[in-house]
């Protein structure tokens, strides 16, 4: 059974930093592309950062450069997401997503709330 499995969103003060986490399980973790997407209430969800099959590179999206990190942690078949120097607009569900062309799947979490604001 697929599982992504999303985890340390939260309430958190402008400027202050938050690690996602994202549990994987049920399929051939080194060869997926795994995604790290936000949607903010009323707007359209947006990839923030992403790390290829065989981990060969990372992207972010440029309002995150920087400011976040997105890593692998092979041993527990997670995606950490680290998240520094938050904002306001930085506030959205979080969610993971788990993709492969070779398989031609694409799997998704049910995301974790993070909440920017004083």
């Amino acid at each position: 059974q697929v599982q992504l499995v999303e985890s340390g969103g939260g309430l958190v003060q402008p400027g202050g930093s938050l690690r996602l986490s994202c549990a994987a399980s049920g399929f051939t973790f080194s060869r997926y592309a795994i995604n790290w997407y936000r949607q903010a209430v009323g707007k359209e969800r947006e990839l923030v950062a992403a790390i290829t099959s065989l981990r060969r590179s990372t992207n972010y999206a440029d309002s995150v450069k920087g400011r976040f990190t997105i890593s692998v942690d092979n041993g527990e078949n997670a995606v950490v997401l680290q998240m520094n120097t938050l904002q306001p607009e930085d506030t959205a569900v979080y969610y993971c997503n788990a993709k492969s062309g070779y398989y031609g799947t694409n799997y998704w979490g049910k995301g974790t709330l993070v909440t920017v604001s004083s």
